[in-house]
């Protein structure tokens, strides 16, 4: 067993194999230690989150070491058939790969139970275990940039359902009809931890059967919510969008202990202008608010409401119904009368503002939550020119704080510097490559989004290893470096598990700064602590 560092709040235990990941996993959720917040396993590891003011990283690891690793865990007796049309794109790569043809690949893949490992990469993504041990394959050495929903696919000896279209780098099989997630079940995972899996050949099934098989669900991957318009609400104040902008989106604090279902937490990319905005106007820090990209965004006010916007730093005006304007402060609470409108403008400094409601959205949360999960897509859906958003009643009494307008938000033109806390995964690359992260400036390309800050550099990072990584838990702030050696700073809506390896991860304490970095400003990465293995 190694324990290595993820961040101040996180680390990684890496085991020998996935009995010995599983065992710890059962006897963590058995015994669980105060303080842990949430366990994502993998194939060989599990990413433990936690909280540094109710346990500190050396107790956690003495305790960790401790447990029992040789336990035969069980497992559940729910067994599920998937019918599965072989007809992948990589299907025959795969058979030239293992020298074999088709119909063994196929007779291989259906002719033997898996069990479910762990879930993770997506809502719904299983990663099933077992099988034959003839499977056993590389991922493609360039991921697609779309999968298909229902994609059956082989990485490594593990087999799983893409359960809607995503990026993905698995060797594609064949496609399935049955729905992987969906959120009009009481559990919305089909697959869950311990489940046994077996794949059937569908064209290996009787007309009739098959037919009846694929009309169970036509949709693969149902994670549609009600439209944030349509949110039950009682009758009262509504905010038309008059402007959506370039992206607008419901967020709270996040949608935490979801892990065991594949969903991240998503949440709002700067946690503390979230809270400012709340705060002004009298609602719980945690509320749901508004997210805004980059200004653009208009509203008319239909009866009074009472408004505040925190985060980026830029132009906000209120807007009378005979085209009277005058510009407004940040962070403080906005009256607004039947008629009028508030337009926030293009930041001058950073990226994103929160605009919340006093009373707060009528808008129906998912599992638990109303962040929107712009990778998995779950949650409310995105706030569309048009839409009128119902409000919620205001608590009577309540009081408002005003807000100070942050400093230092950073510009395009900035050089911003990121602490960052070396690990999980340092010791994959040269030393070369560990001095050039920190030496190295890192600009942000316009590929970048809520799901991470696609950085690059004049020199990419180089590993001194070559083999490929096995899926493992990433965590917020991870700066994970896929082949190119171009590093991706995981945000707020990253993937639960990842195959590329981390490097460092940016320090808490910083991660509501690096959601408001803007396009084409430059990152200089701070080690505050070297990599080096935790000990028990």
């Amino acid at each position: 067993m190694r324990l290595l560092p993820v961040n101040l709040d996180a680390l990684l235990v890496e085991l020998d194999d996935l009995p010995q990941t599983l065992a710890l996993l059962a006897s963590l959720q058995e015994r669980p230690i105060a303080g842990v917040d949430e366990l994502v396993p993998a194939a060989r590891t599990i990413l433990v989150r936690y909280r540094p003011a109710a346990v500190s990283a050396a107790a956690l690891a003495k305790d960790i070491a401790g447990r029992r690793l040789d336990r035969q865990v069980e497992r559940a007796g729910t067994r599920i058939e998937i019918e599965v049309d072989y007809d992948g794109e990589d299907l025959d790569e795969v058979a030239q790969i293992l020298g074999a043809t088709r119909e063994e690949v196929i007779a291989w893949h259906t002719g033997s139970d898996y069990t479910v490992a762990f879930t993770g990469f997506a809502p719904g993504f299983a990663y099933l275990s077992g099988g034959d041990p003839r499977l056993d394959v590389p991922r493609r050495k360039t991921p697609r940039t779309r999968v298909p929903a229902g994609a059956v696919a082989l990485a490594g000896t593990f087999s799983a359902v893409y359960p809607q279209a995503s990026p993905g780098g698995w060797q594609l099989l064949g496609v399935t009809h049955t729905p992987m997630w969906d959120l009009a079940q009481a559990v919305p995972a089909l697959l869950q931890p311990g489940f046994r899996v077996r794949f059937v050949d569908a064209a290996r099934r009787p007309p009739r059967a098959r037919t009846a098989a694929h009309a169970v669900a036509p949709a693969v991957a149902g994670t549609a919510a009600p439209a944030p318009g349509m949110a039950a609400g009682p009758a009262g104040a509504v905010l038309e969008v008059r402007n959506a902008g370039l992206q607008a989106v419901f967020q709270d604090l996040g949608r935490h202990g979801q892990a065991g279902q594949g969903v991240s937490a998503s949440g709002a990319l700067d946690q503390g202008a979230l809270r400012a905005a709340n705060r002004a106007v009298g609602n719980p820090c945690d509320a749901a608010a508004i997210e805004i990209v980059d200004g653009g965004f208009e509203l008319c006010s239909q009866g009074d409401t009472v408004l505040a916007v925190a985060g980026a730093d830029g132009p906000l005006h209120l807007v009378a119904p005979d085209g009277r304007r005058w510009p407004q402060p940040r962070g403080q609470a906005l009256a607004l009368s039947d008629g009028d409108r508030l337009v926030v403008g293009a930041p001058r400094a950073g990226v994103r503002s929160y605009l919340a409601v006093r009373g707060g959205f009528a808008v129906a949360p998912v599992l638990g939550s109303c962040a929107t999960d712009t990778l998995a897509k779950v949650g409310p859906d995105p706030i569309r020119t048009g839409d009128r958003l119902a409000v919620r009643p205001a608590v009577r009494g309540t009081v408002g704080t005003p807000e100070l307008a942050p400093g230092d938000l950073p510009t395009a033109q900035d050089i911003v510097v990121l602490d960052v806390v070396m690990g999980p995964r340092t010791d994959w690359f040269t030393p070369e490559a560990v001095a050039l992260l920190a030496q190295q400036l890192w600009s942000v390309t316009p590929q970048s989004n809520r799901v991470g800050l696609r950085l690059a550099g004049e020199q990419p990072l180089a590993r001194s290893q070559p083999a490929e990584l096995p899926s493992e838990g990433t965590a917020l702030g991870a700066i994970q470096v896929p082949a190119s050696g171009q590093p991706v700073l995981f945000l707020a809506d990253h993937p639960l598990t990842g195959g590329y390896p981390v490097i460092g991860a940016v320090a808490p304490h910083h991660l509501d700064l690096a959601g408001q970095i803007p396009i084409g400003a430059r990152i200089r990465f701070n080690p505050i602590r070297p990599f080096a293995p935790i000990t028990p």
